[in-house]
């Protein structure tokens, strides 16, 4: 055991009921591969499975687990060669089983706050999906709200923009330029106060003990 990993444990709790006050189940896994073999177990054989952009869900290789799996229908939205089969293929997200995503920032009071550039990820966080799990390492965590939309728009996304070769002001800056690129990735910033989307539980947050993502 580490001080900060005994720093993450303590605010894990702090965040775990705040978010269950708003409506959200919530975990909290030491490590990565703890999480990964939890998730893994927790998703029923025959279970249709997808998610939105995250790098969190690659760096613990969970993506390669479930794109390995032979008990589960893997939604990939990546097979897509058309437009026509790309919105076919997000209508099929929309009613997967379980949709994996992470989250760009949470504040310690338990909202989540997502950046997205088309919608779907964060439309499927909203409402569709049967079971939405929001998988986040411990730097994701901001003190509050305000810190929290800056953590986004600061961080995640110019790193985001970078990752993706935008070439949008932020990758000049590495900064949030509050530009409006026909490039931008940052076309919906959607803050989640409760889950409204389903049956108490829909929405479960599953946060990790290490740096994950961005």
């Amino acid at each position: 055991m580490s001080f900060q990993t005994d720093t993450y444990k303590l605010l894990s709790e702090t965040l775990i009921a705040k978010l269950n006050a708003r409506g959200m189940d919530a975990v909290y896994y030491e490590t990565a591969a703890e999480a990964k073999e939890a998730i893994l177990s927790e998703i029923p054989a025959g279970s249709a499975v997808t998610w939105g952009g995250t790098m969190t869900i690659e760096e613990m290789g969970l993506g390669e687990a479930i794109r390995n799996s032979k008990d589960l229908n893997f939604i990939d939205r990546n097979t897509a060669s058309t437009p026509e089969e790309r919105r076919k293929l997000y209508a099929e997200q929309t009613m997967a089983d379980y949709f994996l995503m992470s989250a760009n920032a949470i504040s310690m009071d338990g909202q989540l706050v997502n950046i997205d550039g088309n919608g779907n990820r964060v439309a499927c966080l909203i409402i569709g999906p049967s079971h939405v799990f929001v998988i986040c390492g411990m730097n994701k965590v901001a003190p509050d709200l305000s810190s929290a939309i800056k953590r986004a728009r600061n961080i995640a996304s110019p790193i985001n923009n970078v990752r993706l070769n935008r070439g949008n002001p932020c990758t000049k800056t590495g900064k949030c330029e509050d530009c409006l690129s026909p490039n931008s990735i940052c076309n919906q910033i959607v803050i989640t106060r409760r889950n409204s989307g389903g049956p108490k539980g829909r929405i479960k947050v599953i946060l990790i003990g290490e740096t994950l993502g961005y």
